[in-house]
């Protein structure tokens, strides 16, 4: 038996079960990081030939797991929300009006896509060593590796800016965070 769309509140569901699945993976990496209690791939050399002090430990390392976690869950909760409005496309028994809705959903998930990655780009072009943005419907939140001493109230105006100039969100919408 062909499974049938009969209202658009069905499309309405799985959009909405498609961005809680993108939030719980999101919120699960960052639980995931904040108790590893270990900094993976942080060394800290002791010594050297020369008898030079040993260097600090530098936290890059662990910013840039995180980073490329993040990013990996991002793509990969995006992949599975692709995936189900794809489905949902292709059923023939599907009402224009959820086949309309899928194909603006997909629109808009490819239009977040492209935006994310100019932002991540544009930031670190402006010397921040890395950060991963997610952007929802009614927000965005950009996480920047903070540079020595934190960031300030101007690196966050600077990222704000940033997103503003590459998006449609206001000011009140951008959410700024360290990544630790």
């Amino acid at each position: 038996m062909k499974k049938r769309w009969k209202k658009p509140a069905v499309a309405a569901a799985v959009l909405l079960l498609v961005c809680a699945a993108v939030y719980m993976n999101w919120r699960y990496t960052d639980n995931i990081q904040k108790n590893a209690g270990k900094t993976l791939g942080q060394t800290t050399l002791v010594s050297s030939q020369d008898g030079e002090k040993g260097q600090e430990p530098t936290a890059a390392p662990a910013e840039d797991d995180y980073f490329a976690t993040a990013r990996l869950s991002r793509k990969q909760a995006r992949d599975n929300a692709i995936s189900m409005l794809r489905e949902a496309e292709s059923d023939e028994n599907a009402e224009q009006s959820v086949l309309n809705e899928a194909s603006q959903t997909l629109q808009v998930l490819a239009a977040y896509t492209v935006a994310e990655s100019q932002i991540e780009s544009l930031v670190t072009a402006k010397g921040y060593a890395d950060c991963v943005v997610f952007m929802g419907a009614e927000s965005v939140s950009v996480v920047v590796a903070p540079p020595e001493g934190g960031l300030t109230a101007t690196d966050a105006a600077r990222i704000k800016d940033i997103v503003i100039s590459e998006t449609d969100y206001t000011a009140e919408q951008i959410k700024i965070m360290e990544a630790n």
